[in-house]
């Protein structure tokens, strides 16, 4: 092996680990948001409340998880924040 192709293989490792790391961080984050979408799904389609879907409803969502999506539902639902 040349000096550059171990060069070009510590890089990748390190990206590699870099990567391994951030989405270990994220991940609370995103489980917190699939489940707070499936709950406005499920909300929409059992209940038929509207809610529009932005980055702010998903930023509140993913943060809150199910609490924050009843949040941005009982808001929705008295015209407050977040009507479709």
């Amino acid at each position: 092996m040349t000096g550059l192709e171990i060069l070009l293989l510590i890089v990748i490792l390190v990206l590699a680990l870099v990567g391994a790391q951030l989405i270990e961080v994220a991940r609370p984050f995103i489980v917190n948001a699939v489940g707070g979408l499936v709950v406005l799904y499920l909300a929409q389609v059992v209940f038929g409340l509207g809610v529009a879907v932005t980055p702010l409803t998903v930023a509140i969502v993913a943060i809150g998880g199910v609490p924050g999506s009843l949040l941005v539902l009982v808001l929705s639902l008295f015209g407050v924040a977040f009507v479709p």
